[in-house]
């Protein structure tokens, strides 16, 4: 019976141990695994891929930063750029022309409810986007913000190019960084110019046409239709001239669409022009853009211009932003005010851009309350300038706006 007691314990005693070298084996194996999928992950390069409408959507659904509020912090000294960069169009440096809030615009932070804008820093956007050309296109919106990233990377980056590449009305290279950055300045996106009726006569010229603006929208402006090869980079605008009758004058210089050459009739408005001219410039982007390029769409920048337009004697005197009251009492479509184009234009816009190829960078929440960050009088004009904006200023936030979609491009790819 001890015998047996001793076999039996002996057998115990082998069987423990034959599974305890299993598991150690077991073990050891998956640590050979993990240490392989660290090197691996470790020494492995990072490739930008192309990005889509349905992607960004999905990573908003964790931290939508265009949600969120202003906060005013007392404590900021100064501004991330100063007044003496020259690229500052002089009508928007509102500190040089001592606008009476110019610094204290850039005291109000903006929050995202539900996550935080990470803190541009100039240094790290270098190092990051070396070898990158970014390109800005569109109205002088976009020059607007164009400027502000400019006049950040300056700040710490004093080795720069002055040169026009691809069609940019301006353009600078970080030299050591090789890092472009251009504004492709162009108004409607789309090919136009001042159309008179022929002698000879014509469909438009039956219909009682004499003059106006011939809009081709199949064709892009020459200022960007070459750029698409050489950017990685692209942040798109357009709207605010579309809703523009000082330019466009419905009854006198209306804007007249063609097509393959030939003009679209019956004439459409303004208006189904923009959806014709998005989707056909869309399309054009995205089959000449470059396999890796990240493509976003800005969304329309608010103006805020009181007691009539900017030419029936409208201003923007407020020096604190908006309340949430009152940003719907300035932007809502029902009530049809001077600044509804903003809301109107990005119906158009979201429409156009669903199921599309380029992210959206929706900067309109964040801008709607901020009456108090335009140049007003201090702009120079003959008029309140409440369209541009104060640099540095607001723009300096879609630019954070745009460093953090970029990031978060990356992250997943």
């Amino acid at each position: 019976m001890a015998g047996k007691d001793h076999r039996h314990h002996h057998h115990s005693k082998k069987h423990t141990s034959n599974i305890s070298f299993l598991l150690l084996s077991l073990l050891c194996l998956a640590s050979l695994v993990a240490v392989f999928s660290l090197f691996k992950t470790s020494f492995s390069t990072p490739r930008r891929h192309r990005h889509t409408g349905t992607d960004h959507k999905a990573s908003n659904a964790t931290c939508d930063y265009s949600d969120g509020r202003w906060i005013y912090d007392p404590t900021v000294r100064s501004a991330r750029y100063g007044s003496t960069c020259k690229e500052i169009y002089k009508g928007w440096n509102c500190m040089a022309s001592n606008k009476s809030n110019a610094l204290e615009i850039v005291k109000w932070r903006w929050q995202p409810n539900h996550c935080d804008l990470p803190q541009f820093d100039p240094l790290h956007f270098l190092q990051q986007h070396r070898d990158t050309n970014i390109g800005f296109i569109g109205d002088s919106l976009n020059r607007n913000m164009f400027v502000s990233l400019f006049c950040t990377l300056k700040r710490v980056s004093g080795e720069v190019r002055k040169w026009r590449p691809a069609g940019a009305d301006r353009a600078f290279t970080f030299l050591q960084y090789n890092l472009t950055i251009a504004y492709h300045r162009t108004n409607l996106l789309a090919r136009y110019g001042r159309w008179s009726a022929n002698r000879n006569g014509g469909v438009l010229e039956s219909l009682g046409y004499k003059e106006g603006y011939r809009v081709d929208v199949d064709l892009p402006d020459g200022t960007w239709a070459e750029a698409l090869s050489f950017h990685d980079i692209l942040i798109f605008n357009t709207g605010h001239w579309w809703w523009a009758p000082s330019k466009f004058d419905p009854a006198k210089s209306p804007m007249l669409f063609f097509e393959k050459g030939q003009p679209l009739v019956p004439p459409v408005s303004p208006d189904v022009g923009l959806d014709i001219v998005l989707k056909r410039m869309m399309s054009y982007v995205e089959e000449r853009i470059r396999p890796s390029a990240i493509i976003f769409f800005r969304t329309q920048s608010p103006r805020h211009f009181e007691g009539g337009d900017w030419d029936q004697g409208g201003s923007c005197q407020r020096l604190q932003p908006l309340s949430p009251e009152m940003v719907e009492e300035f932007f809502s479509v029902k009530n049809n005010g001077t600044n509804v184009e903003v809301r109107l234009v990005n119906q158009h816009l979201y429409k156009a851009i669903k199921g599309s190829p380029f992210s959206l960078l929706d900067i309109t929440r964040m801008s709607e309350s901020r009456a108090d960050a335009h140049p007003s009088t201090a702009g120079g004009k003959k008029h309140d300038d409440c369209m541009h904006w104060c640099l540095p200023g607001i723009t300096d936030t879609w630019n954070d706006l745009l460093l953090a979609h970029l990031n978060d491009i990356e992250v997943r790819t």
